[in-house]
Parts: C-alpha cells; structure tokens; sequence
C-alpha cells in the first residue's frame, strides 16, 4: 500500500479513516476538499484544480481522501489500493450533523449549519454515485479493494494494520 484512495458518501468518515491510515502508514495525506476549495466557499478554477491534484498522483507514496466522482477513475488508475466507506445514509446523516460547528483538518472552513445541498448528495448517494463507483470499482481487478459496511469493519481493519515502525521491525 503506497498510493491509496479513500472514497464514500459524504459523512461515512473518509477523512477520519484517512487521518487513521495516514498515522498507522506515515504515508502523505491529502484532502481533495482542500485542494478544491477556497476559505471562502468558493472554489479554485478546474485547471487549478486538476494540477494540484496531478502534482499528487505524480509523488510515490499519497492516500487521498474524497468521492469527486469526475477525477475518480483518473486516481483509480494511478492507486494500488482503495478503501470505500459503502455506509447507509443514515450513518453518513448522523456523520454530516456531528461535525457542524467543528474546525477540520480536511475543509477550509466550519460548518456552521447543515448544507441543504450536501444532505441531498447523501440521501441520493445509494442511487446515483454509488452504482458508478462500484461500475469503476469493477474495472480495478488489479488493484487492493476493501469495501466496509459499517464503521466497526473500517475500525477493526485500522485496529489490525500494523504502524509502519511495527513493520519495519518485521
């Protein structure tokens, strides 16, 4: 595991899975959120985002967290191993809501309210991005995939890795 992507319905815990794996891995993390948004809620151009996120792909070693279901197959072909979050919604709801009000490490911003839009992309998650991962999720017979139900199975898996010292004593 030297390039990983992380991916899900918003609020089934990416960037909480990511931060996790980045400790146990020591391998460079990076938030598409950060890459794609500015402070203030706007977002950077395409172009610019497209290099930042090909700067990335570039490196050796990253995990990158986030769906953007439109450069998902360009970080599936560059990855050798995907993690997906396949949460139900209500999981992800209850994700989404805990985390207004607190500053993270993956946004340039705090929520200070519920996005009306970002609970539609929740609630519509199962029937209109999911079927497209898992049609791409096919299509990476070559790559290390681990798709978790539930958080327990994404936590025992995390439980279970092996710091990155542990290993090297190996």
């Amino acid at each position: 595991m030297k390039k990983i992507v992380v991916i899900g319905c918003p609020g089934s815990g990416k960037s909480t899975f990511s931060k996790a794996l980045h400790k146990k891995t020591g391998l460079p993390l990076y938030h598409l959120d950060m890459l794609f948004w500015n402070a203030d809620k706007t977002t950077v151009p395409k172009s610019v985002f497209y290099e930042r996120l090909n700067d990335v792909l570039a490196a050796d070693e990253w995990i990158i967290d986030g769906n953007y279901i439109s450069t998902m197959q360009l970080r599936l072909g560059k990855c050798d191993t995907v993690f997906f979050l396949d949460f139900e919604a209500g999981v992800c709801l209850d994700g989404v809501l805990t985390r207004i009000g607190k500053p993270r490490s993956d946004m340039p911003w705090v929520e200070t309210e519920p996005d009306d839009e970002l609970l539609k992309v929740i609630k519509n998650f199962e029937n209109q991005t999911r079927p497209q991962i898992i049609k791409l999720l096919r299509d990476c017979s070559d790559k290390n995939i681990f798709i978790f139900k539930n958080r327990s199975e994404s936590d025992l898996f995390l439980a279970e890795l092996k710091n990155k010292s542990e290993r090297s004593l190996v």
